[in-house]
């Protein structure tokens, strides 16, 4: 029962990330315009924005995957710590030094659910590292 409890962190904090990656994932994917123009930014080529979309919602199924069976899958957790920290750290930067041209909140949200999520990973890997 305690290895359930261990575990339940680590499971909750992948379905989490693979919700969000849906939504993010989806609207890079399929409506790349539709989060520009809701962004209020600068123009970008969609291309840029649509590569983006697949690759997260590859790494959200690949969460949803390991979600059923985690035993033996801390490389990727920990890639997935690693990924949300570095790109929340890359958003925290690109808002801190004004390189952002959109409505603050559509930088804020993200910077924000990704470093929450990263610490939830880390926090998750600690406890669920008896199976991983």
């Amino acid at each position: 029962m305690a290895q359930n409890d261990d575990v339940k962190v680590l499971k909750v904090t992948l379905i989490i990330f693979a919700v969000i990656a849906f939504v993010y994932g989806f609207g890079l994917l399929f409506v790349p315009g539709l989060l520009a123009s809701l962004s209020g930014g600068n123009p970008v080529e969609f291309s840029w924005l649509r590569w983006s979309g697949g690759l997260i919602i590859g790494l959200g199924i690949g969460c949803l995957m390991v979600s059923s069976k985690p035993e033996k899958q801390g490389i990727f957790v920990t890639s997935m710590a690693l990924a949300t920290l570095f790109a929340g750290l890359g958003m925290l930067y690109a808002w801190i030094m004004q390189e952002y041209s959109g409505a603050t909140w559509f930088i804020a949200l993200p910077t924000c659910l990704l470093l929450v999520l990263s610490a939830l990973f880390w926090w998750a890997r600690g406890q669920a590292k008896g199976i991983l």
